[in-house]
């Protein structure tokens, strides 16, 4: 029976086009059955995937290989979130914080899927449910990233009261707040001013953007509670609600969104065993000898300082200079 790897690419990008032609002929010639995804997938709230993990044959390729950033990888979740199929990913964006490996090494990746020298990483995602005003039952959602929930109009703060475990905790003013997974607490919630959680910390953070507030600080619950995120009516205008930067609903004023943990991971194809603390460092470009410690170094580097020779006035010069 053939192994099968099923690739998701950005089309319009000709890189993503020359590391297409070079992943599926270095597949086929390790044996590889390769298929090709060609729908943009679903941009619309909810997990409407099933049709197309049907067609794709998702539940039957070994993993999902996807060559991009990680939008594009955020794309590629919606394809085997749910199924088990693990998602190794080759960078061909800026930072790519979510991909395995990069485009040089794809020859490379490839041999080693091809010896199955990979582990299998989880990582968690969010369960999102909406309950609009009027709607009996709620609409249902996920993100592995973080999902957001900001003010409909760019003009006026939207007012949320925010809630843990059905216990109200604080009420403000604002221009949205993040409820973000330890994986995505490296993205918007980062941009934002929330910590960097390690993939293996398992809560759900909330940050709040731009808050008029005195308590409006970044929250970490634990993985059995769940953060409610209201739009008030006192608010002057709805919100929106977007989950990985894609699928969107719009929320009235009244509208709650709930937020816990999901039951249902994610999993990356890994090849290295590098620690995440590795990965931060490198994907940031984090300074880890720190400017003091370059400064300290450099004399050593020039050799040794020669003094520059004290300026000689009338009476500063040599004996014979004095003699005459």
């Amino acid at each position: 029976m053939s192994r099968r790897v099923l690739i998701v690419t950005h089309g319009g990008r000709p890189e993503a086009v020359a590391a297409l032609s070079e992943a599926v002929r270095e597949l086929t010639t390790a044996g590889f059955e390769v298929a090709l995804h060609d729908d943009d997938l679903a941009e619309s709230f909810g997990d409407h995937m099933a049709a197309a993990r049907a067609r794709e044959g998702v539940t039957e390729s070994e993993v999902v290989m996807v060559l991009g950033g990680d939008g594009t990888i955020l794309r590629a979740a919606e394809l085997t979130h749910g199924t088990g199929v693990p998602l190794l990913g080759v960078n061909l964006g800026h930072v790519g914080f979510l991909a395995e490996s990069e485009r040089d090494d794809l020859r490379h990746a490839v041999r080693r899927l091809a010896a199955r020298d990979y582990a299998v990483e989880e990582r968690a995602v969010v369960d999102v449910r909406v309950h609009l005003p009027g709607e009996a039952e709620p609409m249902t959602g996920w993100a592995l990233n973080e999902a957001t929930v900001e003010k409909a109009r760019r003009e006026r703060m939207i007012e949320v009261g925010i809630a843990v475990d059905g216990r109200p905790l604080s009420s403000f003013g604002c221009d949205g707040v993040v409820v973000s997974t330890a994986t995505g607490s490296t993205a918007h919630a980062f941009s934002a001013g929330g910590p960097v959680m390690w993939p293996e910390v398992d809560g759900v953070l909330l940050v709040p953007l731009s808050a008029h507030a005195l308590f409006a600080r970044p929250l970490v619950i634990g993985p059995r509670s769940t953060y409610t995120v209201k739009v008030l009516e006192r608010s002057p205008v709805g919100g929106v609600l977007t989950c990985d930067g894609r699928r969107r609903i719009d929320l009235p004023v009244g509208s709650q969104v709930e937020v816990r943990r999901g039951a249902l991971p994610l999993r990356f194809a890994r090849l290295s065993p590098a620690p995440f603390t590795d990965r931060l460092v490198s994907k940031f470009s984090l300074p880890v000898v720190g400017w003091r410690e370059l400064a300290a170094k450099r004399p050593e580097q020039q050799g040794p300082v020669r003094q520059a020779p004290a300026p000689q006035g009338p009476e500063q010069g040599t004996e014979h200079e004095k003699e005459e």
